[in-house]
């Protein structure tokens, strides 16, 4: 990684805050500084574009305003408002997360990074963005956006290390100012230096969803959704490998199989 100096530091986040100043986008979760409302809208926005993401979360918002409401609602209820935001286990991992908080918590979600990730769902990306979008504190994270950034920012190598990106993200990090600073760092890469735009490809891209594994998982869920279905339906309904794919679903703890029909605990 080559030598960064203090004044390029400062130029770049100069850059960057005035173009969040002029551009920044208005988004709910950035109204709240509730810890939940924070997490909902991080679990949401993996792999899913903030577009898809806002009705959705405003709408889970007023359905459940706190982790007491949503640890107390039934899972299918979540799974019918999540419906449309794809990789369904999410939806499960919050219920279940929200239902440790309540009893190991007394509903308060943690502050402290270990604890977070100790709950369904939550890896350190996620942590460290709850820390700081809620809280303010002065931590990093980077994804996609920030990463891009970074690289076109300094002229890095694109395959630099985890570890080298996260050491520069605490180098740049305007201490007192860190909830601000990521806003700004990933709408910095989400409109302005786009992948397009840099030439810089991401670490990671999604595979085809029409007929994989994943949209019959969907699709056998939005079934079920609807009522009870037996096995046998389903694998008239479906061209795939029904049988392994309920046991999957089984095993996330998204369905209950008995006597032959399938169904989403109410």
């Amino acid at each position: 990684m080559p030598d960064i100096d203090q004044e390029q530091i400062k130029t770049f986040r100069e850059t960057v805050f005035s173009f969040y100043e002029e551009h920044g986008r208005d988004l709910p979760w950035r109204k709240t500084t509730d810890r939940y409302k924070i997490w909902v809208s991080e679990v949401m926005l993996q792999q899913t574009q903030v577009s898809r993401v806002v009705p959705k979360w405003t709408a889970w918002m007023e359905q459940w305003p706190t982790v007491d409401t949503l640890a107390n609602t039934q899972f299918k209820d979540v799974l019918s408002l999540w419906k449309g935001l794809g990789y369904n286990n999410r939806a499960r991992w919050l219920h279940n997360a929200a239902q440790k908080v309540v009893e190991e918590y007394d509903g308060e979600v943690p502050a402290d990074v270990d604890e977070l990730q100790e709950l369904p769902g939550i890896g350190p990306y996620t942590a460290n963005a709850i820390r700081i979008f809620a809280d303010n504190a002065d931590r990093v994270t980077v994804d996609t956006n920030i990463r891009r950034v970074f690289i076109d920012a300094f002229d890095l190598d694109e395959d630099l290390t985890e570890q080298q990106l996260y050491d520069l993200a605490r180098r740049v990090l305007p201490e007192g100012d860190s909830r601000r600073w990521h806003n700004a760092l990933m709408d910095y890469g989400a409109m302005e230096k786009t992948s397009q735009e840099t030439g810089v490809s991401p670490t990671t891209t999604q595979s085809s969803f029409e007929g994989s594994r994943r949209y019959y998982r969907g699709q056998i869920l939005d079934r079920l959704l609807d009522e009870p279905r037996s096995v046998s339906w389903l694998q008239e309904e479906f061209d795939a490998d029904v049988a392994g794919i309920l046991e999957d679903l089984a095993d996330d703890g998204m369905i209950t199989r008995q006597d032959g029909t399938v169904y989403i605990d109410d």
